[in-house]
């Protein structure tokens, strides 16, 4: 009877450990960013103030990132700013308590989980470009940013030479109407000179056909008037 308490005690235990090993708590020991993946190149998703508890729910084995939970939210923190109690003291979570604290080791990817936990955010519609590392997403962000920078400049220098252009026929078109005018004006001037030439012409000669007043003021026998 006793060895079957004993085994029906060990299977309960047995079924509790992978519960117990889901989370572990721990302490924040400064205000840090909570990120959407174990680098500070992912996107902070929220802050996490000192002294606040969270739940681990599993590190990296390769870097000192874990995964917590922090009011119903997820996302990832240096475990330097992450403390749980060991044997009545806070030790700084790092891979050898991992064990002793029942966290469990655990890998990274982003398509699942930015699929479980930020389909709402806004990075998430570059989830393609993040899931191959932060590093080739700002990088790619770099380039488009610098392909971005030389249309834009290529588009200023473009309209830069518009205007230019229509500056330059605008001053062709302004030169040619003053030819226009200073021509029309030259020949008003011209036409005016002939048609002043022409009247005073006119006036000469009618003077010529004007009569000597001779022809009315003789009297007889002034010897001035002509037969």
């Amino acid at each position: 009877m006793k060895n079957l308490f004993v085994k029906i005690a060990a299977a309960g235990m047995l079924m509790l450990a992978p519960a117990v090993a889901q989370a572990a708590e721990g302490y924040s020991t400064a205000n840090v960013n909570m990120r959407a993946g174990p680098s500070t190149r992912y996107p902070a998703v929220a802050v996490i103030p000192a002294g606040s508890s969270v739940e681990i729910r599993g590190c990296l084995s390769d870097v000192n990132w874990c995964d917590v939970e922090f009011y119903g939210g997820r996302g990832w923190v240096s475990g330097q700013y992450v403390q749980a109690l060991y044997q009545q003291r806070r030790v700084y979570v790092g891979p050898q308590y991992y064990r002793p604290l029942g966290i469990p080791m655990i890998r990274f990817s982003v398509d699942n989980y930015w699929d479980r936990y930020y389909r709402n955010r806004d990075f998430y519609r570059d989830r393609d470009r993040w899931s191959r590392g932060p590093d080739y997403y700002y990088r790619d962000r770099d380039n488009r940013d610098r392909d971005r920078d030389r249309d834009n400049r290529d588009r200023d220098r473009d309209w830069r030479e518009r205007d230019r252009d229509r500056d330059g026929r605008d001053r062709d078109r302004d030169w040619r109407d003053d030819n226009q005018r200073g021509d029309q004006q030259r020949d008003d001037r011209q036409r005016g000179d002939r048609q002043r030439g022409d009247r005073q012409g006119d006036d000469r000669r009618g003077d010529d056909r004007r009569p000597d007043r001779r022809d009315f003021d003789c009297r007889p026998g002034d010897p001035s008037c002509a037969e």
